[in-house]
């Protein structure tokens, strides 16, 4: 689907600088903003799992690397 919309200048140019910021087209860094604001938590969730699904798996921290003692060890 297509959809025009007409903006004021300072809207366009904020936008246009967040999507190069992001490396991104301004028609994509758009649609995005679109679907984060709108689509519901489960679709949300359902979209990071989706993008999550080729991240390298990474090994489990064990307990004492969790605790306390554990992170702060080399704080005297």
């Amino acid at each position: 689907m297509t959809v025009t919309i007409e903006l004021p200048p300072e809207i366009e140019a904020s936008l246009l600088a967040k999507a190069q910021a992001e490396g991104v087209p301004l028609p994509q860094y758009v649609s995005n903003f679109l679907r984060k604001h709108i689509l519901s938590p489960e679709e949300r969730a359902a979209g990071w799992r989706e993008s999550a699904k080729n991240l390298p798996l990474t090994p489990t921290l064990s307990d004492e690397a969790m605790s306390r003692e554990g992170i702060y060890a080399d704080h005297d």
